[in-house]
């Protein structure tokens, strides 16, 4: 006899199906899509074509509860299941997921703080980031720059681009200081 965690509780509750490595597949297909096969039970068919992974928790649990979801034939998003923690999987099937994450995420990681003004309550960043020196806009509110961990921050853009910074100490004291003048929370 098995014993369910909490997770796998919930889910069933809610009737959501849960995906585990004993459960599903994940492969490349056809125009390099991804793929899944899933044990066949009563919330559908084994093999479930062009999936694409989605975060339930973006910001504090972005390796579970991912969501896989396909388009069915009238283009409406529908969900093969959610998996609880991507960890448990094999590591191949690990990079495809994140790889589908990442075509559906689009994330800067912060390096450097150049410069920040304030217009129209707006803040406007000058950084480097992993991608190059790029400006951007973000609206002066709480909720537009959140805590990712002990020491990181989340910027979210006007756009809803995230901007990641991994560790405010280990910027230079100078743009910590031009950082914290805007975003003290």
């Amino acid at each position: 006899m098995s014993v369910m965690s909490v997770d796998e509780e919930l889910s069933i509750a809610l009737g959501i199906r849960t995906l585990t490595p004993d459960n599903c597949r994940f492969f490349k297909g056809e125009y390099n899509l991804l793929h899944v096969h899933v044990e066949p039970d009563e919330d559908g068919p084994g093999l479930y074509r062009a999936i694409h992974a989605i975060r339930t928790f973006p910001v504090s649990s972005p390796e579970t509860h991912i969501s896989l979801q396909y388009p069915e034939e009238h283009g409406v998003e529908c969900e093969v299941g959610v998996i609880v923690d991507l960890k448990a999987f094999p590591e191949e099937a690990q990079e495809l997921i994140r790889e589908s994450l990442g075509h559906h995420y689009f994330e800067h990681q912060i390096e450097r703080v150049y410069g920040i003004d304030w217009k129209y309550n707006l803040l406007f960043f000058d950084v480097e980031t992993d991608q190059g020196r790029i400006d951007f806009q973000m609206r002066w509110q709480v909720d537009r720059a959140q805590d990712y961990g002990k020491s990181s921050k989340i910027l979210l853009d006007v756009f809803d681009n995230r901007y990641i910074i991994p560790d405010m100490n280990a910027l230079p004291a100078g743009d910590q200081k031009r950082l914290t003048r805007y975003i003290y929370w």
